[in-house]
């Protein structure tokens, strides 16, 4: 089962590296990561996706609140949420080419980003699921190169990771 966990955490050196460290440790993997600045500069947001059971989601997230660098954290898996990925794909074959392949995709988002002597580069966005499908549909295909962000994702509605002045963090 994969699990999709967010993280409001202080954006200081070494505290992605606590983080990553605390599964390491116990021999989680991490199977996507993406971190970048909040609105506030002291903090960062860390988004992750991990395939354990239930039950060492659990423990992870108690571990995790422990970390001194961890102001909040989330399970988006267990809250009503919206999740993203993005992928760039760079393909051995020109701009025609891609747009056939492209047509009729309705579980993702295709645009041409850019072409160079017959390389075609793409970006595809949408659940990770769908990308992983489309992946696969391309097997035939000369990949050149992919590269994917990883999950993005938050909870819909009123739940958030926010902070509510510089020394509270609520969880609404």
């Amino acid at each position: 089962m994969i699990s999709h966990i967010a993280i409001l955490m202080e954006n200081q050196p070494g505290a992605l590296s606590r983080v990553v460290g605390l599964f390491s440790q116990r021999g989680y993997n991490i199977d996507s990561l993406s971190v970048a600045p909040t609105q506030e500069p002291t903090l960062s947001r860390l988004t992750m996706t991990t395939s354990e059971e239930p039950e060492v989601i659990n423990q992870i997230l108690r571990q995790l609140f422990k970390l001194i660098d961890v102001v909040m954290v989330q399970n988006l898996t267990s809250a009503e949420s919206f999740s993203i990925e993005l992928a760039i794909i760079k393909l051995a074959l020109n701009t025609e080419e891609v747009k056939k392949i492209i047509d009729g995709e309705n579980k993702i988002s295709c645009n041409i980003v850019n072409e160079t002597e017959g390389f075609t580069m793409f970006e595809v966005k949408g659940e990770s699921v769908a990308i992983d499908n489309f992946l696969s549909s391309l097997k035939d295909q000369e990949f050149l190169e992919v590269t994917r962000s990883g999950q993005l994702g938050m909870t819909t509605g009123m739940a958030s990771l926010r902070t509510n002045d510089q020394t509270k963090i609520s969880y609404d």
